[in-house]
């Protein structure tokens, strides 16, 4: 497999001159977070700055962090997988890889034992011994081919979790439906080689990001709520998984309190698990991580920072921002912003994708609409 190399000297040319040098469309903002058209309009909490980490990440999806430093990025639309490279560690990308293209929406990557997990509509690929081998990527190993092909809710986010196992879910194919088939609408569970595949918590319409309590070990998980109830129902959500075999509600159930109009009476209430948190409706989130960073102040430790895509079917747009949930233990006790401004006036200017915490404590958070990876860090 020969990967593909954007033009790096690109990453750092004016943007007036970036599409020239790069025959690419460049998105709006790459320098100064003081004067940067985009950066300029985010706003964040005090003490907090933004800068771009990387572009030219042709609609960055969800992010996975190699040991050896290199940012592995997924993508949706674009078909590819990046590797992403800050060699001199001065925190901005001097390089982005393109280390696999032609994919079937491979949104999801994740790391373990030297080796990249990617993962498509249908299957799991396994990129092994990738950090030493950029220049040269293998050829992936399928893990696992025998996932549903539904392009509807079809693109996946994947984590390995505390027990080893890695984590696929399976989005509902449709806006709200049932199907016979076990598989839909679930977060599966198999073991690195793809062997012993399981459900292990069903009622999830899709999920396109979660991640497990740094204390208790417990999964936490955003779902997107039904579409065509109207502007204010139902809330988007995050869960809180308990025990394996629980169920979330789809098609159900929304939110907290709305029955489905069609399936709502379909089962009991008292069989589902609600929303630990309700989030703004239609706000489309997607990635999440718990801060385990020690940049960010005391306040925000173990705290669940969320990348809300942005609605497409609401009167008035809502989401474009990465929200903050702070809880109290187990428990979600608010909802706010950290960081907002990718919309204004109902201009898109950015549709962040997802979260990840880097080593030294900063918070990455990428762009699929920009193409650009940007870095949050605090003045400590």
């Amino acid at each position: 497999m020969t990967p593909i190399r954007l033009c790096l000297t690109c990453l750092f040319l004016p943007v007036f001159l970036m599409a020239a040098a790069c025959g690419t469309t460049p998105a709006p903002g790459a320098g100064n977070p003081e004067t940067d058209p985009l950066l300029s309009r985010i706003r964040l909490p005090e003490g907090f700055r933004i800068a771009v980490y990387a572009q030219g990440v042709q609609n960055a999806r969800a992010m996975a962090m190699g040991p050896g430093g290199t940012l592995f990025v997924g993508s949706r639309r674009a078909g590819n997988v990046y590797a992403v490279r800050d060699r001199d560690g001065d925190f901005a990308a001097d390089e982005v890889i393109v280390l696999d293209r032609g994919l079937r929406m491979p949104s999801g990557v994740a790391f373990r034992d030297g080796a990249l997990y990617v993962a498509e509509v249908s299957r799991v690929l396994r990129y092994d011994d990738i950090e030493n081998r950029l220049e040269d990527p293998p050829e992936p190993v399928v893990v696992n081919g025998g996932f549903p092909s539904d392009r509807h809710h079809g693109w996946k986010f994947i984590r390995f979790g505390p027990d080893g196992k890695l984590y696929v879910p399976v989005g509902a194919p449709c806006n709200v439906c049932e199907r016979s088939d076990p598989r839909y609408a679930t977060i599966m569970r198999m073991n690195p080689d793809g062997s012993d595949l399981e459900v292990y918590v069903s009622g999830v319409r899709n999920t396109v990001g979660f991640d497990w309590h740094p204390a208790t070990g417990e999964l936490w998980f955003t779902d997107n709520g039904r579409d065509l109830m109207g502007n204010e129902i139902p809330a988007d959500e995050l869960n809180r998984v308990t025990e394996s075999g629980q169920h979330f509600g789809f098609p159900y159930h929304h939110g907290i309190g709305v029955p489905d109009p069609e399936f709502g009476g379909k089962r009991p209430l008292d069989s589902m698990v609600a929303p630990a948190q309700e989030l703004g409706p239609h706000v489309a989130a997607v990635g999440m991580r718990f801060y385990t960073g020690g940049m960010f102040p005391s306040e925000y430790r173990h705290q669940v920072f969320i990348a809300e895509h942005g609605s497409w079917n609401r009167d008035s747009k809502i989401g474009y921002r990465i929200t903050l949930v702070r809880l109290d233990g187990n428990e979600a006790v608010g909802y706010e912003d950290f960081a907002a401004g990718w919309l204004e006036d109902e201009e898109v200017y950015g549709r962040p994708a997802d979260v990840e915490v880097m080593p030294d404590g900063s918070l990455l958070v990428s762009d699929d609409y920009a193409g650009m990876i940007y870095r949050i860090t605090h003045d400590n």
